[in-house]
């Protein structure tokens, strides 16, 4: 066992987290739950959550006999949605072609839906202590400090450099532990910016601590300027009412319920007429919203639009007229529902 995994293991079994939700179980499923929705999101936001996802679906069978839409009304706000679908969709395999049983094989996992080598190798260290490096944020940031690795670890080379050091710490016992240790250290002493180095159990033989370039690694990622888009978010109301309209099954929040949009340069009243048959009064437009994604940034103008008459085009399939408080509950994106809770105070 290499200086690092024994050190590692000592740490974590004396000042490691024990008492997330999602510890102190080897049930593949809640492991497997937890993992996807710790995927760029942090242990704090996932807490609820999680806890929530679990009480509504409890086990596979449950989450595959779920519609997606079911689902994505559980995943509303987490962001990143495509875990959410990939999750309902795995679950079906699951059922299908493993009996409903969660497989135990690393392959079988990898092959799931949303799963990839890192996550995978949790799965199997938490569940089945199978040894299987992993690879998340928190570790290319312990690898690359305490190995002196420089270059943006998104680089496929550096990508290589980095499994071959976790295959080559992996220790055959105590997975688990090792496994968790690894993410922890990373999540609360080798933290992105003030790390705290005094209690770290690696500091005797970190080389980017020897050489004072802890604030140097990993490599920042070069520079890009994100791309911004603009558009204008229609709110029909009618009544207590607002119309929502079901977005496309792929893309940016695939599957769920959102405002009609249009371009910042269309004219509402006419794309109301035309699309929905709606016949409509312009009112004050609410403050922007800026929302960003992983690779560009998005403006949007809130535009309520007063119904004066709206016939039977408004209620064609994909399109539902809820309640303000209905709409708050449904499967919708986080600016949507900023949107809605806005016009409960206006």
């Amino acid at each position: 066992m290499s200086s690092l995994a024994k050190a590692v293991i000592a740490w974590q079994l004396q000042h490691g987290r024990h008492d997330l939700p999602w510890q102190n179980t080897t049930n593949p499923y809640h492991i497997w739950v937890s993992e996807i929705m710790l995927q760029q999101t942090q242990v704090s936001t996932v807490f609820d959550y999680y806890t929530r996802f679990i009480a509504r679906f409890p086990d596979v069978a449950s989450l595959a006999n779920a519609t997606q839409e079911e689902v994505l009304q559980q995943w509303s706000g987490l962001g990143y949605y495509s875990r959410a679908r990939n999750l309902h969709h795995a679950a079906h395999t699951i059922v299908n072609d493993f009996s409903g049983v969660f497989p135990s094989k690393f392959d079988d996992i990898q092959s799931l839906s949303g799963i990839g080598r890192s996550t995978a190798a949790a799965i199997v260290a938490f569940a089945f202590n199978q040894p299987q490096p992993i690879m998340d944020g928190n570790v290319k940031r312990v690898f690359t400090r305490y190995f002196l690795l420089e270059g943006y670890p998104g680089l496929s080379s550096i990508q290589k450099k980095l499994w071959q050091l976790a295959e080559s710490n992996m220790p055959i016992k105590n997975v688990a532990t090792y496994t968790q240790g690894l993410m922890d250290l990373g999540a609360t002493l080798c933290t992105r910016s003030k790390p705290n180095c005094d209690y770290c159990p690696l500091n005797s033989n970190c080389e980017a601590l020897k050489q004072n370039r802890i604030n140097e690694l990993p490599t920042p990622k070069p520079r890009k300027i994100s791309p911004a888009k603009k558009i204008t978010m229609l709110i029909f109301l009618y009544g207590n009412e607002v119309m929502l309209e079901k977005r496309p099954p792929d893309g940016i929040w695939g599957g769920l319920w959102s405002f009609p949009e249009i371009d910042i340069h269309q004219i509402a009243t006419g794309f109301a007429i035309q699309r929905f048959g709606l016949e409509v009064e312009v009112l004050e437009p609410l403050a922007n919203i800026n929302h960003v994604f992983t690779h560009f940034k998005l403006q949007i103008t809130p535009q309520p639009l007063q119904v004066i008459r709206k016939n039977k085009q408004a209620n064609q399939a994909g399109c539902i007229w809820l309640s303000v408080d209905d709409a708050i509950g449904a499967a919708i994106p986080t600016p949507v529902r900023k949107i809605l809770q806005t016009l409960c105070v206006v």
